[in-house]
């Protein structure tokens, strides 16, 4: 197994005196720079490098990976003060995650590793079969991507990894963008991933994120159930995600709206291997304009589902985000027919629950309609959250009946 690049003795690091101490011990994984002594010696320490984590006592309390460059100036990686992190340690964390999945899914299609939440800090890793697509989020995943390949081949018997280095999170840290095999000869085309009944088609070498959003899994499946003999309206559909699930479980007819052909190819290409392509249609153009042309053209449909990208990525953004939030609302519903039901979702950080819910009903009310909220969905269980880190938990779907 490839060496990993920090080996002990590791340097330490300590909490200011004003810092909380007790968050980290009861479970808090980060400490943020102003909560951490940022001396020269600190400041020198490459970014992903480790060290042992002091309280304000130089009392030893963690092991951690330090970046001081980022917001997030450490992350805990093992609460034991005198664990090595190393490709075993990296292995057995690998080991408890793939259990917690193998136990949720009879087939390897699913998030493997969810960050903080499965141990591994800034670590995602989706699972396409004997594929693994990581993504190192953090600098110290990015600098040992290298072996955490090798512990993926040895703890879960993948054979191929992919390294897709993009995304905010990673211009967080510092990171450059990077697309790459790790191992392994790069897949020759889009993967077939079957889910809720549909098979979908993921690029993992040129998709969005890991090619594929596993996270609404069960939101598409809850959503699939209301449609049976249904018109469907999937708008940011990505490569189907709502509409091939409710095509699987009996609907008359879906529509995907996207603004990405590449996607929408991908989605066709998903609907033809499902058996379902003579009951999809695909139109490409921006949410907001195709929404409203559909009104003009009297189009109505039994479920209308919104699943944009994050509006509200960041809590500057946020009151921006919840009004296009509410816009979204307001021209989805008047296509929704009476006693149907729309689907909205929100993936943003910063708009909570509540914020979310809020502008959703804002926007429904100003276009005239009513609604009663009959599910509340999150990411699925292969998508684990720490409570103590709220912002693991940003996955959102509300379902109304008007």
């Amino acid at each position: 197994m490839t060496p990993f690049p920090h080996l002990p003795p590791y340097p330490t690091v300590r909490l200011m005196p004003k810092a909380d101490a007790r968050a980290v011990r009861h479970g808090f994984p980060w400490v943020f720079a102003n909560e951490m002594v940022l001396d020269r010696r600190t400041r020198k320490l490459a970014p992903g490098s480790l060290a042992v984590l002091e309280d304000a006592e130089r009392r030893p309390m963690a092991v951690v990976t330090v970046n001081p460059d980022s917001k997030i100036a450490a992350r805990v990686l093992d609460r034991d003060p005198e664990a090595v992190i190393d490709g075993d340690w990296i292995a057995t964390r690998l080991s408890v995650a793939l259990r917690h999945r193998e136990a949720l899914f009879d087939a390897p299609f699913y998030r493997l590793v969810h960050a903080e939440a499965d141990g591994l800090p800034g670590v995602v890793i989706d699972r396409f079969g004997d594929i693994a697509v990581l993504q190192p989020n953090a600098a110290w995943a990015d600098a040992g991507a290298e072996t955490i390949a090798d512990a993926l081949l040895a703890a879960t018997g993948i054979r191929r990894v992919v390294l897709n280095g993009s995304g905010r999170a990673r211009g967080l840290e510092g990171l450059g963008e990077e697309l790459r095999m790790l191992r392994g000869d790069a897949p020759e085309g889009p993967v077939e991933v079957p889910m809720n009944g549909a098979v979908y088609m993921a690029d993992l070498m040129g998709g969005q994120k890991t090619g594929l959003f596993y996270d609404q899994r069960p939101n598409h499946a809850f959503a699939a159930g209301l449609s049976r003999d249904a018109r469907v309206l999937d708008v940011f559909s990505h490569v189907g995600g709502f509409g091939l699930a409710a095509l699987a479980r009996g609907a008359a007819s879906a529509l995907a709206v996207d603004g990405s052909a590449p996607a929408l190819d991908l989605a066709r290409r998903g609907a033809e291997a499902s058996g379902v392509a003579d009951r999809f249609e695909t139109r490409q153009g921006d949410a907001f304009d195709t929404l409203a042309a559909l009104d003009k053209e009297g189009r109505r449909f039994e479920v209308v589902v919104c699943d944009p990208p994050a509006f509200a990525p960041s809590k500057p953004a946020l009151e921006p985000g919840l009004r296009a939030y509410e816009r979204i609302a307001r021209l989805a519903a008047p296509l929704v027919e009476e006693g149907g039901y729309l689907v909205l979702c929100s993936c943003s950080h910063a708009a909570d629950l509540a914020k979310f819910r809020a502008a959703s009903a804002r926007g429904i009310g100003k276009a005239g309609r009513r609604g009663a909220i009959c599910y509340t969905g999150f990411a699925g269980a292969d998508h684990p959250v720490l409570p103590q880190l709220a912002e693991g938990g940003y996955l959102k779907a509300l379902v109304f009946r008007l």
